[in-house]
C-alpha cells in the first residue's frame, strides 16, 4: 500500500487549452490504468499457479510492480516509453490485488461492485471538491506524507499481530488518508503540474484510487463478517 510522493514542483502557469489538455490525458491515463488493472487480475483468476503464487508471496509482487512503475518516472519524458511502464505496472498491480479480490468475490458476492461503486462515488465528491475549492491545499502534501508513512509501518506492523480490529482502523485511515492525497493531486493537477506531466500525475490519482477501492473493500467485508 502507497508510494514515495514525488518531488513537488513549483506551480506552472499554462493556458487554458495547455491545461485543458493536461486533464484530459491525465484522466484518459487514469481510466486507461484501472482497465489494465481489471486484466492483470483477469489475467490472475485464469491463471491459478500465478494466483497462489501472488497470494503466497505479496511483498515479492509489489516489489515487481513497483519496478516498472520506477521506470516510468525516470522515463516520463519519452511519453511511449513511459507510458509502457506505466501499462505494465498496472498488470502487475492487477495480479498483486487479485488474491483479495477472489477472497472478498467469493465470501461475498457483490461485494466488489460495491465497493466499486463507493469508490468511485467517493472520488467524484472528492475531485469535484477540489476543482470548485478555491482552498489552497498545498500544506496538505507534508502532513499527508507523514500519514502515508505512519499508515504503512503501523499495516506492517498489523501483518504480524493479525489483528482484525485494528486492521479495519487501518482501513478507516487509509480511505483518510488518501482520500486527502486525493484532493491534494487533483490541487497540483490543476495548480502545479505542467503541460507535459500527465504520467505522474495520473500515476498519483491512480494509486489515490486504488487504496481507496482496497480499503473500502475491506471495511465491508470486515463489517460484514462481524455482523
Amino acid at each position: 500500500m502507497g508510494f514515495s510522493r514525488i518531488a513537488e514542483m513549483p506551480a506552472l502557469v499554462l493556458t487554458g487549452e495547455e491545461r485543458a489538455t493536461l486533464v484530459r490525458r491525465t484522466y484518459l491515463l487514469v481510466f486507461a490504468s484501472v482497465i489494465v488493472t481489471m486484466l492483470g487480475t483477469g489475467i490472475a483468476f485464469t491463471q491459478e499457479a500465478l494466483l497462489l503464487s501472488a497470494a503466497k508471496h505479496p511483498i515479492i509482487t509489489m516489489i515487481l510492480a513497483f519496478i516498472p512503475l520506477w521506470m516510468a518516472m525516470r522515463t516520463r519524458e519519452s511519453a511511449p516509453r513511459a507510458l509502457g511502464f506505466v501499462f505494465l505496472f498496472n498488470v502487475v498491480m492487477g495480479v498483486a490485488i487479485a488474491p483479495i479480490i477472489y477472497y472478498y468475490g467469493s465470501k461475498q458476492p457483490g461485494l466488489i461492485l460495491q465497493a466499486g461503486v463507493l469508490t468511485l462515488s467517493t472520488f467524484a465528491v472528492l475531485t469535484i471538491y477540489a476543482w470548485v475549492s478555491r482552498r489552497d491545499f498545498s500544506a496538505w502534501g507534508s502532513f499527508l506524507t507523514i500519514g502515508l508513512w505512519v499508515l504503512i509501518g503501523t499495516s506492517l506492523l498489523n501483518m504480524f499481530f493479525q489483528n482484525q480490529t485494528a486492521g479495519l482502523w487501518l482501513a478507516s485511515a487509509t480511505v483518510l488518508v488518501f482520500g486527502g492525497l486525493l484532493v491534494f493531486d487533483t490541487w497540483r493537477l490543476r495548480n502545479v503540474y505542467g503541460p507535459d506531466d500527465y504520467v505522474p500525475a495520473a500515476v498519483q490519482i491512480y494509486l489515490d484510487l486504488l487504496n481507496m477501492f482496497l480499503a473500502i473493500l475491506q471495511l465491508l467485508g470486515g463489517g460484514r463478517s462481524r455482523e
